[in-house]
């Protein structure tokens, strides 16, 4: 875990798992402002402390790298360069999306558009078609969904039972979540 205000000391790239980010206020409150997959790059280069903090929001796994040698690396192959800005871009683009799903979407779009960016990037190298099935383990407890989302429990817990008695999502275990159609999750997540 790297901690908000932290020495950057390391990097690291997500090879598997689900890594949340979290911001905090003086007063010691904290809000989840994003999730890195894999194959996510962790850290800011160029910047001497962490803007964030990093937990593993589910097993994960890293390969981890000497600020350093990323620094070399840099100076050696300016290609990585032009990829972590492409990375920056990439970032830039799914926060100012989340802006809007946190903004103007109702709390059941809301629910659908997180489920579905877990469907889509928790299994990156994976190429899903419309109708298949994706299955996979919530990252995430409905506390950490509802605070990411900015819901209450509650709300988080009545819209994903909507979303299962609708059949766009099966839970089982309260984690294990089965889409059957990718494309059904993404229209009702309104987008």
């Amino acid at each position: 875990m790297l901690g908000d205000e932290e020495e950057v000391t390391s990097y690291s790239n997500v090879l598997s798992g689900v890594v949340k980010l979290t911001k905090t206020m003086a007063d010691g409150r904290q809000q989840i402002v994003g999730l890195q997959f894999a194959p996510d790059f962790l850290g800011r280069p160029f910047h001497s402390s962490s803007k964030v903090t990093a937990e593993a929001a589910s097993n994960v796994s890293l390969c981890s790298f000497p600020k350093s040698t990323l620094e070399a690396m840099i100076r050696e192959q300016p290609e990585l360069e032009h990829r972590l800005l492409n990375q920056a871009l990439k970032e830039l683009d799914e926060a100012r999306d989340w802006m809007l799903t946190l903004g103007r979407k109702t709390a059941s779009e809301k629910v659908a558009s997180f489920l579905h960016m877990i469907a889509r990037n928790i299994n990156p190298e994976k190429e899903f078609e419309a109708g298949q099935k994706i299955m996979f383990d919530l990252p995430m407890t409905r506390a950490d969904m509802a605070d990411f989302l900015g819901l209450t429990i509650e709300t988080v817990s009545r819209q994903m039972t909507r979303l299962r008695k609708a059949g766009i999502i099966e839970i089982e275990n309260n984690r294990h979540i089965t889409i059957p159609d990718i494309t059904r999750l993404e229209r009702t997540g309104g987008s």
